[in-house]
């Protein structure tokens, strides 16, 4: 039986249903182009591919412009996709209309931002501030101030309870943040640059509050950073490259017969849904990849290789060999490297 165009999308949809089932987060070929004055389009995302299950604490890394405060601001309901699918808890964000999105920014997501000055309103105590959330969502005054001082409590500040934003630590300030982002219980919570104001001791405290909110409270923490110190510690690091995701870095504690506990992290390439791989410069430009790279499947691994041109190849060897050993770029079944 021939199959017809029906069945084709029909199978289609199947599959983007089952994409991301399970995961808080699916972004699925997630497209985002602005059009910059004089109708020149930029393309901040570009097909990007992520799932991020529950409770999960992930780092999100990437160079300046590349596109990681777009995918934020996606996540957050500040912004909408020019193409593709991005769904949170349920909630497909492509598909909302702006009351929607109000709605979902303030039951659903959390968002602390990296200047202090943009979280707190700076006439209220913290309490009022972590209450303010809670009375816009109906809450009775009694249950504001009973859960605004549990959360204030749990984050290492309940002497700031009463105090003033000018009145705390540029620390306390973010504490607080992260306390007023959590007051309506979101499944998700975005920090953008959380530690980048603050000096190194100031900045592991702060994460230590998120780490807290990941285990105590449950609630899904993406960061974005560029902090070594806040990317080395947690389970998995996301680095984002021209609008796509390009690896991922992946830590596991295993016991040895010992009992000594070993940690380790493996870099993994990313294979997107469109079978895309980005492979990194420092393997490609040494070995003088560009334009053409020749692919060679094996039981185990696919090979890479450079673009064999016949004037190079040595008489006798045949076409599509290479020349030696060391123009195998190594990459094998799991793409991985040992991140240092």
């Amino acid at each position: 039986m021939a199959t017809t165009i029906a069945d084709l999308g029909a199978e289609a949809a199947q599959q983007h249903h089952a994409y991301g089932a399970g995961s808080l987060i699916a972004c699925d070929r997630l497209v985002r182009i602005y059009t910059a004055p004089g109708g020149i389009e930029v393309q901040a995302l570009q097909g990007l591919d992520l799932l991020i299950g529950e409770s999960e604490l992930i780092a999100l890394v990437g160079a300046s412009g590349s596109g990681k405060s777009t995918l934020m601001n996606i996540l957050a309901g500040l912004d909408v996709p020019t193409a593709g699918s991005v769904k949170v808890a349920g909630h497909d964000l492509a598909a909302m209309n702006s009351r929607q999105r109000l709605v979902y920014r303030r039951q659903t997501v959390g968002f602390i931002w990296q200047q202090t000055s943009r979280n707190l309103l700076p006439y209220l105590t913290s309490q009022q501030n972590v209450g303010l959330p809670m009375r816009l969502a109906g809450l009775g005054r009694s249950q504001r101030n009973a859960r605004a001082a549990d959360l204030i409590d749990l984050l290492g500040i309940g002497h700031c309870l009463h105090r003033r934003p000018d009145q705390m630590s540029g620390g306390e300030q973010q504490r607080a943040a992260i306390a007023v982002a959590l007051a309506n219980e979101p499944k998700l919570l975005l920090a953008d640059e959380p530690t980048g104001e603050l000096d190194s001791a100031t900045a592991a405290e702060v994460f230590g509050a998120l780490q807290t909110a990941n285990t105590e409270l449950g609630v899904t923490v993406l960061v974005v950073t560029h902090d070594p110190n806040v990317s080395s510690v947690v389970r998995r690091v996301v680095a984002i490259r021209d609008g796509r995701t390009a690896t991922e870095i992946r830590r596991q504690s295993v016991q040895g017969d010992d009992g000594e506990v070993a940690h380790h992290a493996v870099e993994y390439a990313v294979l997107d849904r469109a079978g895309r791989l980005q492979l990194p410069k420092e393997m490609t430009e040494p070995l003088g990849m560009q334009d053409l790279v020749r692919l060679e499947g094996e039981p185990d691994h696919i090979g890479v290789w450079p673009e064999d041109r016949p004037d190079d190849r040595p008489e006798g060897r045949p076409a599509g060999t290479p020349a030696d050993s060391s123009t195998d770029s190594s990459a094998d079944s799991s793409a991985d490297r040992e991140a240092q």
